[in-house]
């Protein structure tokens, strides 16, 4: 199995966490990041040790796609508990389970739990922890940002941002544009998010839905597409609507059968169906070739959202980005999914003093030609456009402009993420017969200041990523002594 750096990079964490005593770790990797390949290698690690492993996924729609590609990886000890399922064995070391049978059933011995998917919290779970309270609980996610999911996961391990995977090709890179500006003001909040049946009366408006489709069909370059619906029938109505502009297109929901989801799966890829409609469906567990994304579904939550938007993120062979088209305006009240990030599990606390804080990195509407530029941007890159602060031009109805985003710099490692830095390079040190001061000094060179609070760092293997930069490193001082000799 050859892994990608930021998916050792996530292993290597992973032990290092563990082996620091906690027993409720949660690895982030981005959707596309290749998470499946990481529970995999979580698996086997298991097995090689002998260890028993109860793998939990949340939806029972999840079970065989997660059989199929654990045998695919040649894991082929599996049983499964799930109804009546035909590969039921209790007597396998690896146990592939749903939420929703196992909290019916007495949950068989193991060492190790995985929970997939763990940003979708069940009350199970938190009576599942404290009754094995000794067993290691390791969450896995795109996501993990669910309020109070602090409390019960002690240890955040990212592998990797979104951005990061884009600028190194692992992730396709995206394009937005905000092609409409629904009405949502009369819309209610409930739990933190639109109340779906009055969004789903707004969203249906014959004048949104004919704009999302005469759109596509301008500017969609006839791309395999997702449309993102409110509910059953604004979904439906959308479908309608593709098709009568001679568009062929499908329709799921959280009722559409396994047989009829792989069909029509099957012809979305030979391209006998250009888009999908669907409706709280495809937004976890999917890794189907999406090139353009139709978003007619606002939301508040950044969850849903990056799920949805990373449906489209996936590499293909022939494809340069994912055309975005937002007509939810969630960018404009989220931002872009690339500057979606949290170093912290949530813990009520965070969240909390999150709310003070300004949202600078929106996007903005130029009032002069609707183009959506990034924030802090004060003159239009589009049309030149300089706002005065009273300025009252209003914004054109119906024009299609991109939405720019500014590259983001690379994130402020965690305090566990440089004491295993630091750790690596005294490790390169001692095998390289280096000092520590080398290290110490290689260390200020990543991060900019001494690491004074990780001197007792333990040695720990070096990572690819680590070995990498340094290598880099020194190719760079390397290169710059030889044109200083030239020049003497």
């Amino acid at each position: 199995m050859q892994l990608r750096p930021h998916q050792t990079k996530a292993l290597d964490m992973l032990k290092y966490s563990l082996g620091k005593g906690h027993l409720r770790p949660m690895v982030q990797a981005p959707t596309g990041a290749g998470k499946t390949v990481i529970a995999q290698a979580i698996v086997k690690g298991a097995l090689a040790k002998n260890n028993r492993v109860i793998f939990c996924v949340p939806a029972v729609s999840l079970i065989d796609q997660t059989v199929q590609s654990f045998w695919n990886a040649g894991i082929r000890e599996i049983g499964v508990i799930q109804a009546d399922h035909a590969m039921t064995n209790p007597s396998m070391p690896i146990q592939v389970a749903s939420i929703q049978t196992l909290h019916r059933r007495q949950i068989p011995d193991a060492d190790v739990v995985v929970v997939d998917e763990a940003h979708r919290w069940f009350k199970f779970y938190e009576r599942w922890m404290n009754l094995w309270d000794a067993v290691p609980f390791v969450g896995l996610s795109a996501t993990p940002w669910t309020k109070g999911l602090g409390k019960y996961y002690d240890d955040l391990i990212i592998a990797a941002t979104t951005q990061e995977l884009i600028d190194q090709g692992y992730l396709s890179d995206f394009k937005v544009y905000g092609p409409s500006h629904p009405d949502l003001s009369g819309v209610k909040i409930r739990a933190g998010d639109y109340a779906e049946d009055q969004l789903a009366e707004v969203m249906n408006g014959s004048s949104l839905v004919a704009d999302a489709v005469s759109f596509w069909m301008k500017h969609g370059e006839n791309r395999p597409t997702l449309c993102f619906c409110v509910d059953r029938a604004h979904a439906r109505h959308m479908q309608e609507r593709f098709k009568a502009a001679g568009v062929s297109t499908g329709y799921i929901d959280a009722y559409t059968d396994r047989e009829e989801r792989e069909l029509i799966r099957k012809q979305f890829h030979t391209g006998q169906i250009k888009v999908v409609c669907n409706v709280g469906c495809l937004t976890t567990g999917v890794d189907w070739d999406v090139r353009c994304i139709v978003l007619c579904r606002p939301t508040k939550s950044e969850i849903l959202f990056t799920q949805i938007i990373g449906r489209g993120l996936r590499t293909a062979d022939g494809k340069e980005d994912c055309l975005v088209f937002d007509h939810s305006d969630t960018h404009l009240r989220l931002g872009y999914v690339t500057d979606i990030h949290h170093e912290k599990l949530d813990d009520g606390q965070e969240r909390k003093n999150a709310k003070t804080e300004p949202k600078e990195r929106l996007p903005k509407e130029c009032p002069s030609c609707s183009f959506l530029k990034p924030a802090k941007v004060h003159e239009c890159p589009a049309c030149g456009f300089k706002p005065d602060k009273q300025t009252d031009v209003q914004a054109g109805e119906g024009k299609l402009e991109e939405l720019k985003r500014k590259k983001k710099t690379n994130r402020e490692m965690t305090a566990d993420e440089k004491a295993r830095f630091y750790g690596e390079l005294k490790t390169w040190a001692r095998e390289k017969g280096y000092s520590d001061g080398w290290a110490s000094h290689k260390y200020k060179e990543k991060t900019g200041v001494w690491p004074n609070s990780y001197r007792g760092a333990p040695l720990v293997d070096v990572s690819e990523a680590t070995r990498n930069w340094i290598i880099s490193q020194q190719i760079k001082f390397a290169k710059s002594k030889a044109k200083r000799g030239q020049a003497a």
